[in-house]
């Protein structure tokens, strides 16, 4: 490599660990390590805003603040109040029950939606809930931002290095579904196993909390049932249209942005209002991160490592497919999978499209799928979710630090991403897909 290079990794690397150390706010070693790459020449403006392969994704980041409006409304309605009831008083004040609730919700939320915009709307009511039951509300978040990325990881919108594979590979919703969809159910019924394992055991049961919570009726939290109703039908029409996206030929950042100007239209509510829910410490952590990692993409660090890979496997199917399972897994758990997945697609569709276009060589694309979303869970930067369950607990006053979510993380995507590998055997090397 050269010496604009290797600066360019020194710099990546200082910063990653001035965020995982938290010796400074995250957002200014994000900011720093994105003007220092501009310094040494690693990157410019043109690059870091203008180019969707090396600068800034911002699909990613309108997607977010489009969403985070459109919560900012409903919050206004007391929504959020009423679901954090309803599911305090199903799970009858366990807190263990009232976690798995969230968690399947949260999956299977994912899989429909995506996992951003999914955390954005369950996060609140995690928030309300634990309040009300008198637990801590940080093993719950850490739970729901994992769950999200394993669900979804079961559709093509559900995790947005999804959607980067479905373009380069000419993949449909049904081909997302049909061969990851199988392994994302096992995997959530052993990640539910696991929560117990690393939360569950050290919960309380308070009966007195709990009669009071079942005391309470959940309809009085509703304090404007009309703006409910309006944000209601913005909101199905937003997740319609993001389930439609490709046939309106809309990217899903379009569609959030209309959305949120529909419910500040009908809400008619002061812009403070909603404009308080917005994560802006988030958005520009998640600028600064992607403009470093453009840096690297920019100069040739990142196709250079994965090259250095495909070279190594060749056409020897079983090998390639586990080297980019575990390999993009640890790779992903590093830097945001968002622009680490944009650089390995276009290396793992020249291998198929030099195969036989065998099962076994159409395995890669999943076995990149899954090692990148799973592996996101490693790291509180790993994965957008990651990013924003982090951003709204730290605004909540209830900071989470990059090694307690990488004390729990590692754990998960160690383990989801092991369990993934005897899938992509059995079905694609032994049962031929």
């Amino acid at each position: 490599m050269t010496t604009q290079a290797w600066a360019a990794v020194v710099v990546f690397t200082v910063a990653y660990v001035l965020i995982a150390t938290e010796r400074v706010p995250r957002v200014a070693a994000a900011l720093g390590g994105a003007a220092a790459m501009v310094l040494i020449g690693a990157t410019d403006g043109e690059h870091a805003f203008f180019d969707t392969e090396t600068g800034v994704d911002w699909n990613v980041v309108f997607l977010l603040l489009g969403m985070m409006i459109i919560v900012g409304v409903l919050r206004q309605t007391g929504l959020f109040e009423y679901l954090a009831v309803w599911c305090a008083k199903r799970a009858r004040g366990r807190p263990f029950a009232v976690m798995t609730m969230l968690v399947l919700l949260t999956a299977v939320a994912s899989a429909a939606l995506d996992n951003v915009t999914t955390v954005l709307l369950v996060a609140p009511v995690t928030l309300l809930v634990c309040e009300r039951l008198g637990v801590a509300p940080i093993p719950f978040l850490l739970a729901e931002a994992m769950a999200s990325n394993i669900g979804g990881t079961a559709t093509l919108i559900g995790d947005p290095p999804n959607i980067i594979i479905a373009s380069r590979a000419d993949l449909s919703f049904t081909d997302f579904l049909v061969n990851l969809a199988p392994v994302v159910v096992a995997l959530m019924a052993v990640f539910v196993a696991l929560t117990w394992f690393l939360f569950g055991r050290s919960m309380r049961y308070d009966a007195e909390r709990a009669r009071r919570v079942m005391a309470l009726e959940e309809r009085e939290a509703i304090s404007d049932p009309r703006l409910l109703r309006r944000s209601l039908v913005v909101l199905g029409a937003v997740l319609v249209g993001f389930t439609l996206h490709s046939t309106f030929h809309l990217e899903p950042s379009v569609v959030a942005l209309l959305g949120a100007g529909a419910a500040v239209l009908v809400s008619r509510l002061s812009a403070d209002s909603y404009l308080d829910d917005v994560e802006w410490e988030t958005l520009v952590f998640f600028m600064g991160l992607f403009v470093m990692v453009g840096a690297l993409v920019n100069l040739g660090v990142v196709e250079r490592l994965a090259s250095a890979a495909t070279e190594a496997v060749g056409d020897r199917y079983l090998l390639a497919s586990t080297g980019l399972l575990f390999g993009s897994a640890v790779i992903s758990g590093i830097v945001d999978n968002i622009p680490y997945v944009a650089t390995v697609a276009p290396l793992v569709g020249d291998l198929v499209s030099a195969s036989d276009g065998s099962a076994q060589a159409r395995s890669l694309w999943w076995a990149l799928a899954l090692g990148a979303d799973l592996g996101g869970n490693a790291t509180a930067v790993g994965a957008s979710a990651n990013v924003v369950i982090t951003g709204i607990a730290a605004r909540n006053g209830h900071p989470i630090s990059f090694w307690q979510f990488t004390k729990y993380g590692s754990i998960v995507a160690a383990v989801t991403v092991t369990l993934s590998w005897p899938y992509l055997w059995l079905r694609y090397f032994v049962l031929g897909g």
